[in-house]
């Protein structure tokens, strides 16, 4: 009896009973949460969705601004030709440290691997007469051991790596300026021992406009790297340790591998852009990328890529390298002063910067 009494019990409800349980039929709908957002809300959403649509506006508007402020000399062939040489080495170094930062990192020294590999390549070329064949690899693979060195003070001495790259930033600097004697290679020096390192300096007629090869050697480098973090595993890994390194490491990833190959590939990146800067100056110099550092820095902010990692794209950052070409192009064609055009181009770091606060609040 006392069994029977508890099984009704726990019996579901029926008949009317059953009825009365259901929620009636003019209950409050459902309201999701996007649904409530404000349009300022579903603004930041869409921007944290889709992180290059700022600086695509920013490109658009500062083209449109100086195409009428110039006039017809801002747009000509030869003109827009030149903002994209100028851009191919902030374009290609930009590459490297969006790596870096999309792991919640930064790489002050990708600047100095490019220029010590450009010297080194040259040295052996040139004067200790190794056929280029043979330089230009063993730049790259330089270039990978820089980087790896950066990686692994970060990963097994578990070191900042705003720290580690700036001490590398000096080490490699003092180590060009040691083997190159603070010497320049001249132009027709390069040209007669190793025409292969100027090669990327080659002019590619494009519709009036005048391409070089390391213009496309940039693209083709940024349509490589944009797969494998698009498609690839190793991507989605380097996009999850920088968005959240400990849940990253603890769904399987192994955070140290994926730090390590970032620097690595960011030293091989610098070192391809060692090969475009000989090609774009012609010379070797132990001076010459002095502003690399900052200037892939800036790119990659200006392009959207997140300080605080796990956010960006290749494509954003050529989008903020053409940025700042096309700022420092149009204020130069209007007859400002370099030093007002620095002026705006760190105004452009600060907004980007903030920007990118105010986009992440939609993620806390």
């Amino acid at each position: 009896m006392g069994e029977g009494a508890m099984g009704n019990a726990d019996a579901p409800p029926r008949g009317a009973d059953y009825e009365r349980a259901l929620p009636a039929a003019d209950a409050a709908p459902v309201v999701f949460e996007d649904e409530r957002r404000s349009p300022i809300a579903r603004l930041q959403r869409f921007l944290h969705t889709y992180p290059i649509t700022v600086p695509l506006i920013v490109l658009g508007m500062s083209v449109l601004i100086f195409s009428l402020l110039v006039g017809k000399r801002f747009y000509q062939p030869y003109n827009l030709s030149l903002i994209l040489q100028q851009v191919t080495i902030i374009g290609i170094i930009g590459i490297a440290q969006t790596l870096v930062i999309l792991t919640a990192g930064i790489d002050l020294s990708v600047g100095a691997i490019m220029v010590l590999t450009s010297t080194i390549m040259g040295g052996v070329a040139v004067h200790a007469g190794v056929p280029a064949e043979l330089a230009l690899p063993l730049g790259l693979c330089l270039g990978i051991l820089c980087g790896s060195i950066n990686g692994l003070l970060v990963t097994a001495a578990r070191l900042p790596p705003f720290i580690v790259t700036l001490g590398t930033w000096s080490v490699f600097g003092a180590l060009n300026l040691w083997y190159s004697g603070s010497q320049t290679i001249r132009a027709q020096e390069v040209a007669d021992a190793a025409p292969l390192l100027q090669l990327t300096g080659t002019a590619i007629s494009v519709f009036g406009a005048r391409i070089t090869a390391g213009t496309v050697l940039m693209l083709v480098l940024a349509g490589v790297v944009s797969y494998i973090l698009s498609h690839t595993a190793f991507g989605r890994h380097v996009y999850a340790t920088g968005d959240d390194p400990e849940a990253a490491r603890l769904s399987g990833i192994g955070t140290r591998r994926v730090l390590l190959a970032v620097y690595a590939l960011a030293g091989l990146v610098a070192a391809i852009g060692s090969w475009a800067l000989i090609g774009r100056v012609g010379a070797i110099s132990p001076t010459s990328g002095g502003g690399a550092n900052l200037d892939s820095i800036t790119a990659t902010v200006i392009g959207g890529t997140s300080l605080f990692g796990g956010r960006g794209s290749i494509a954003g950052t050529l989008v903020g390298a053409l940025i700042v070409g096309v700022f420092r192009n149009g204020l130069a064609l209007g007859g400002l002063d370099a030093l007002w055009q620095e002026f705006t181009v760190g105004i452009l770091i600060i907004a980007a910067v903030g920007v990118d606060q105010w986009i992440r609040r939609v993620a806390q």
